[in-house]
C-alpha cells in the first residue's frame, strides 16, 4: 500500500518549511531554468545551480559567525540573486529581513537597527541609502550582484555560526510594513505561515513546471515573494525579472519576448492600460464606437484578444492585489474574458486570505476564503450586515517583532486576526470590502501608507503644532496647524504674508520628503488657522478634514 497516492499529495505533506521546499525543488527539478533576467545579460540559474550558489553562500556566512536565528537583511531591486540571498539564510535556520527598494535612508537605518540584522545584501544602486550608523552594527555587507564583501567586521572570524534545520513554527522572515520615524513594525512570519500560503495558492490556481512567471512587483513585498518566488519553486516553474522600473514601453517589449503565463500586478498598471490605451482607442475608432453601442459583446471579445496578445499571447493567470481594482475596469476585464484574478490579504497573513477567479468573479468582490483559511465578520452591524473581517489559519503571523502591545491589539480576545477592513457578504458567500476601520491610506500602487508616521515627522518640526495627512485624488496632502505665534495672521502686507507662508510650506515639504520613501511623499501643504477639532480623548476628528482646505 502506497503512503501517498500522488506526487502532489507527497509534496503537500512534505513541504512544511522553506528548508524542505528548498530541498524538494532543487532535487525534483535540477535541470530546469529557475530564474533569469528578461531584459539584460545577467545571472541565470537552473535549480541545481541555484542550490550550489545558496549552499556556498551559506558556508561563507557560517565562517563569519552567522548562524541560526541571526537576521539577514536584503535591500535590492528584483534579480535572481535576491532569491539566492534569501535561501542562503532561511533553509539553515537564519531569518530573512526583506527591505523594500524604495525605502528611504531613514527607514533602512531603522529597520536594520530594530531587527538587529547582522548581514546586509545590498545592490549597488541602493548602497547610498545605507548610513554609517547602520553599517557599524553589521558583521557583513555584501554586494548582492557579485556576492563580494563590501564591508566586514574583522572580529567575526573568531567563531563559526552554527546552522540548524528549521521547524515549521520557527521564524522564517520579518517583513516591515513601516519604519519612517523609528516606530518600526516588523511582521514575524514562520515557515508554516509561508508554506501554507504556497499550498493555498496551488489549490486556488494550479501552476506547473512549464509555467513562466514575469516578476514586476518588489520581491520584498509579501505578495510577490510568496506567489512569484516561493510558489514557482513548489512546482518547478521559471521566473523572469526586469532590471528597470516596469514602465509600459519596457513591459510591452519584455512580455512579447518572455510570453509569460503568470503575472502579478497592482491595479494601477491595468487601470493605466485601460484608461490610456483601450478607452482612447475605442473613442477614436468609428467602427469600435459603433460596436460598443450595437454589438458590445463582439467589441469586448476583440479587445480581450488584443489585450492577451499585448501580454505575450500565453497569459493564463493575471493576479491583481494590493489595493481595490476600479469596478469599471474590472467589469471591462470580465466582459473581455481576460484571465484576471483578485487576491486579498495582508502582510500579516502571508499574505493571501481570499481569492476570486474564473466563473466566480464578480466586480467589486474579494471572493471567498482560500483553502485552510477561515474568515468571518466580527461584530456585524445588524442593519447593514457590515462587520470587520477577521481571520484564522496557518498563514496568520506569529506577531509583531518586539512589540507585544501591538500584537495583542491585532487579535480579538478569542484569537482571530483583525484585518481592520469593513465588509459584507453577498448571497453566494463572497466578501465585499466597504472601507477601513483604521486610518491607513492605500497608495496608487497598493502601498500601505500610515499617516500617523508622516504626521509625527511633521509635528517634530519647529513651530508646528499638529498636522493631519489626507489623501486627495491619489496624492498626499498635509494639513498643518502652527504654534500660536508662528504666523502673523493680523498681517498688513498681503504679498509678504503669502511669501512667508509659502516658505514654511516648502520647508515642511523638504523635511518630510527627504525622510520618507517615494510612496509616502507629500505633494502639498495647506495651513490651517484654527487647531483641529478633537474628541474627549484628544484625538483629531479626521473625518472632518477629508475635504477641508487650508491656505
Amino acid at each position: 500500500m502506497k503512503l501517498f497516492s500522488t506526487r502532489n499529495a507527497f509534496r503537500e505533506a512534505y513541504v512544511d518549511t522553506l528548508a524542505k521546499l528548498y530541498e524538494y525543488a532543487t532535487g525534483q527539478f535540477p535541470k530546469r531554468l529557475m530564474s533569469t533576467m528578461a531584459d539584460a545579460a545577467d545571472v541565470s540559474y537552473t535549480y541545481a545551480g541555484f542550490k550550489s550558489a545558496c549552499d556556498d553562500l551559506s558556508k561563507r556566512l557560517t565562517q563569519f559567525g552567522i548562524g541560526a536565528r541571526d537576521k539577514v537583511a536584503i535591500y535590492s531591486q528584483n534579480m535572481p540573486n535576491w532569491t539566492v540571498a534569501f535561501f542562503s539564510a532561511v533553509p539553515f535556520g537564519r531569518i530573512a529581513v526583506p527591505i523594500l527598494p524604495e525605502s528611504s535612508e531613514n527607514e533602512v537605518t531603522n529597520i536594520l537597527t530594530h531587527s538587529e540584522s547582522k548581514v546586509l545584501f545590498v545592490s549597488r544602486r541602493l548602497l547610498h541609502n545605507v548610513t554609517e550608523e547602520a553599517m557599524k552594527h553589521l558583521v557583513l555587507v555584501i554586494d548582492i550582484e557579485t556576492f563580494e564583501i563590501i564591508r566586514q567586521d574583522e572580529e567575526a572570524f573568531t567563531c563559526d555560526g552554527k546552522v540548524a534545520m528549521p521547524m515549521p513554527d520557527d521564524i522564517a522572515a520579518i517583513i516591515y510594513t513601516s519604519g519612517t520615524t523609528g516606530n518600526a513594525k516588523g511582521v514575524v512570519l514562520s515557515h508554516r505561515n509561508l508554506t501554507s500560503c504556497i499550498k493555498s495558492c496551488y489549490h486556488c490556481c494550479k501552476r506547473h513546471s512549464y509555467d513562466r512567471w514575469l516578476s514586476i512587483l518588489p520581491m520584498s513585498h509579501t505578495l510577490e515573494m510568496t506567489i512569484c518566488m516561493l510558489y514557482p519553486m513548489y512546482v518547478g516553474g521559471s521566473v523572469y525579472y526586469i532590471s528597470k522600473p516596469p514602465v509600459p514601453s519596457l513591459l510591452l517589449k519584455v512580455m512579447q519576448e518572455v510570453r509569460p503565463t503568470t503575472m502579478l500586478s497592482v491595479p494601477l498598471i491595468i487601470e493605466k492600460i485601460y484608461r490610456n490605451s483601450i478607452v482612447p482607442t475605442i473613442r477614436k475608432s468609428p467602427v469600435l464606437t459603433w460596436l460598443q453601442k450595437n454589438m458590445p459583446f463582439v467589441l469586448y471579445r476583440i479587445i480581450g484578444m488584443k489585450l492577451r496578445q499585448t501580454f505575450g499571447g500565453q497569459i493564463t493567470f493575471f493576479g491583481i492585489g494590493g489595493a481595490k481594482l476600479d469596478t469599471e475596469v474590472e467589469t471591462f476585464l470580465l466582459k473581455a474574458n481576460f484571465p484576471y484574478a483578485i487576491g486579498y490579504g495582508l502582510t500579516e497573513t502571508s499574505p493571501l486570505l481570499s481569492f476570486m477567479m474564473g466563473r466566480n468573479r464578480t466586480p467589486g468582490s474579494i471572493g471567498i476564503p482560500c483553502r485552510g483559511v477561515t474568515l468571518k465578520l466580527y461584530n456585524p452591524d445588524p442593519l447593514t450586515g457590515e462587520g470587520e473581517i477577521v481571520a484564522k489559519g496557518p498563514n496568520v503571523m506569529l506577531g509583531y517583532y518586539k512589540d507585544p502591545n501591538r500584537t495583542r491589539e491585532a487579535f480579538t480576545p478569542d484569537g482571530w486576526f483583525r484585518t481592520n477592513d469593513l465588509a459584507c457578504l453577498d448571497e453566494k458567500g463572497r466578501y465585499h470590502i466597504k472601507g477601513r476601520l483604521n486610518n491607513m491610506i492605500l497608495g496608487p500602487s497598493g502601498e500601505n501608507i500610515y499617516p500617523e508616521e508622516i504626521e509625527q515627522l511633521i509635528n517634530g518640526i519647529e513651530t508646528v503644532n499638529e498636522s493631519v495627512i489626507v489623501s486627495r485624488q491619489g496624492k498626499l496632502v498635509a494639513l498643518v496647524n502652527f504654534d500660536e505665534n508662528a504666523i502673523d495672521w493680523n498681517h498688513e502686507g498681503e504679498e509678504e504674508f503669502f511669501k512667508k507662508l509659502e516658505e514654511k510650506k516648502q520647508m515642511i515639504l523638504g523635511v518630510v520628503n527627504k525622510n520618507v520613501n517615494k510612496t509616502s511623499k507629500v505633494s502639498d501643504v495647506q495651513v490651517m488657522k484654527e487647531p483641529f477639532e478633537k474628541t474627549a480623548t484628544r484625538k483629531i476628528r479626521r473625518f472632518k478634514y477629508t475635504n477641508t482646505k487650508g491656505l
